[in-house]
């Protein structure tokens, strides 16, 4: 656990954030809707707030609606481990082809946030008879 705080350390250095504190919790399974438990967000809301923090990274895969759920809740920026490493891959990425290979796979990360994010806009009105409901927004 320590080795892995340790590279997660560095890898934020690399990135060029401050580290303002560290935060930790023992879970026996993530929180569906956070990751981390209900005190353990105030606890860090309370952080965040005291330290003006911009940003909130966390060292383990979050799904995009703990990330979402997250950032609603703290008012900032939530990134995981691998968005993070993308992040790093972007700022030094220097031919072409390399910046695109970055970018392609920041999108497709970030695709991953959009599923069910625009629920209400779900069908659009389309087809006549069999032609089906219509294409989803995200198409």
């Amino acid at each position: 656990m320590n080795h892995s705080l340790d590279e997660c350390t560095e890898l934020a250095l690399s990135a060029g954030l401050d580290i303002l504190t560290h935060l930790s919790a023992k879970r026996v399974a993530p929180h569906p809707k956070s990751f981390i438990g209900s005190g353990k967000v105030e606890e860090l809301a309370a952080e965040v707030e005291a330290l003006c923090a911009e940003l909130v990274l966390f060292n383990h895969e979050l799904a995009p609606a703990q990330g979402r759920n997250l950032e609603k809740y703290l008012q900032c920026r939530v990134i995981d481990r691998t968005e993070l490493i993308l992040d790093i891959f972007a700022q030094r990425a220097r031919s072409f082809e390399g910046k695109l290979q970055v970018e392609l796979a920041q999108l497709q990360h970030l695709s991953s946030c959009l599923v069910r994010g625009w629920t209400h806009l779900e069908r659009q009105k389309g087809g006549i008879g069999l032609r089906g409901p219509g294409e989803t927004q995200l198409e």
